[in-house]
């Protein structure tokens, strides 16, 4: 029986800023650690990037602090997407790749990913083995066996060359106006030269971060402003990233949200006809799930997190799985879940049925779906409440097999997500509104 983690999460470590994990000392000790496990290990070289948010800078000096004093070389990459940090950890031959990041979260939250040297997540036996040492007290090694710290500086250019080399169309994309949503995050000053230089007329915004505006009413996680853009500005479509680009929406030429289930969707019905099965979530929609198998695509659905629809990709030997919130995971492409990699791949299909986002994406009948995340002090004992339970049966039986009411914890936020979806709105609306305000009662 596997160990219970103590403070990794479902993708890393992710706290606010100051608290628990997340401060200074308590991250040089975890650069510390990891540095020990890969030591003893022997691996010897460790690359960090991070997004744009301003604690950024500090936790990028004390992971450094940390993995010198364990004897790792760092190579430092600066803002970078999460994607990007999973790709020149291989290209560098680096052992591993760590990530500053707290992804879609506001600017006071920050986390820690981890990569290992196949660009994919670590692993939970070397996530435990990280945590045991972290609870050792930190040695230094000798002075003549220190790590050493260099500043890589094309980074970005190397990974705007990778992107674009992922991009299959017929031709260019002059004929295409995108607006690029940047989130003020990592993205900022690669993801709108990609399909600038592929000869698309590109209109950013969200690309002017500060260190606190990161997925400030911008990005994938708030399209208002890209909707508005797209339809002022009479393009094509949009695309929007997360605040670490390992998360992509797009907006079609009406300003309809094309979501990663209709980018999924696109993918294995569009881009390739030898696709018999994707992965998605419990989260999924209903509406996406049938129009899949009317084109004689399987849908696998995983509990919430990319790293399970990523395992079970890899266990099934399948390409492309997504979550409705915009990780696309493309593994004939890249190891991880790439916003701007999984934009190109719709692009790529676009361009070869000579079809728009708006005619692709209105194939599926998306059935009307609800979350609501309701901010808790805890949400132990979910699983186990009696009232939810018996009020989440009877609404069930309700809704009958039209209907799917799903409710979880947050994996990175102290929040319960609930989720209902049917095929009458109204309902859904109602059933929505009466299990959220039980969870108040109960949790709040």
């Amino acid at each position: 029986m596997q160990s219970k983690k103590k403070y990794f999460g479902t993708d890393g470590i992710r706290n606010r800023v100051g608290q628990g994990m997340i401060c200074p000392d308590q991250v040089l000790k975890l650069g510390w650690a990891t540095g020990k496990v890969m030591r003893e290990r022997g691996e010897k070289t460790v690359m960090i990037g991070k997004d744009t948010r301003i604690s950024g800078y500090m936790f990028e000096s004390a992971l450094e602090a940390g993995f010198i004093a364990a004897g790792i070389d760092v190579l430092l990459l600066g803002p970078m997407p999460t994607p990007a940090v999973a790709y020149l950890t291989q290209t560098f031959r680096a052992d591993a790749g760590i990530v500053i990041s707290a992804s879609h979260n506001p600017h006071y939250d920050n986390g820690i990913k981890f990569f290992s040297a196949t660009g994919k997540k670590i692993s939970d036996q070397i996530e435990l083995a990280v945590e045991a040492a972290f609870e050792l007290d930190m040695e230094v090694v000798p002075s003549e066996e220190l790590g050493k710290a260099r500043r890589i500086e094309d980074a970005a250019g190397r990974y705007i060359e990778f992107c674009k080399s992922t991009f299959h169309g017929k031709h260019k994309l002059d004929n295409y106006k995108i607006v690029v949503d940047c989130s003020h995050g990592a993205t900022y000053h690669i993801g709108p030269h990609v399909f600038a230089e592929l000869g698309a007329e590109v209109i950013t915004i969200g690309a002017e971060p500060n260190g606190v505006n990161i997925n400030q009413e911008c990005g994938a996680t708030h399209l208002d402003l890209l909707q508005k853009t797209v339809i002022a500005e009479g393009a094509d479509f949009g695309i929007a990233f997360d605040g670490d680009g390992d998360r992509v929406m797009m907006v079609d030429e009406q300003g309809g949200i094309v979501d990663g289930d209709i980018i999924l969707y696109i993918l294995a019905t569009v881009l390739r006809n030898d696709v018999t099965g994707v992965v998605g979530t419990v989260m999924s929609n209903l509406g996406v799930e049938i129009a899949l198998k009317d084109a004689g695509v399987d849908l696998q659905r995983t509990n919430v997190g990319d790293r399970y629809v990523m395992e079970r990709l890899v266990e099934n030997q399948w390409l492309y799985g997504a979550e409705p919130s915009g990780h696309v995971l493309c593994l004939d492409k890249t190891t991880t879940g790439d916003g701007i990699i999984a934009a190109l791949q719709v692009l790529t299909a676009m361009v070869q049925s000579g079809k728009s986002l708006l005619e692709l994406s209105s194939v599926v009948d998306m059935y009307p779906q609800i979350l609501k995340n309701i901010r808790v002090e805890s949400a132990i004992g979910l699983d186990e409440n009696v009232p939810l339970k018996e009020k989440i049966a009877e609404l069930e039986g309700l809704m009958g097999n039209e209907g799917r009411i799903l409710i979880r914890a947050s994996g990175t936020e102290p929040l319960i997500r609930v989720m209902v979806e049917g095929k009458e709105a109204d309902l859904v609306k109602t059933v929505a509104e009466l299990l959220a305000n039980l969870v108040k009662s109960e949790f709040s």
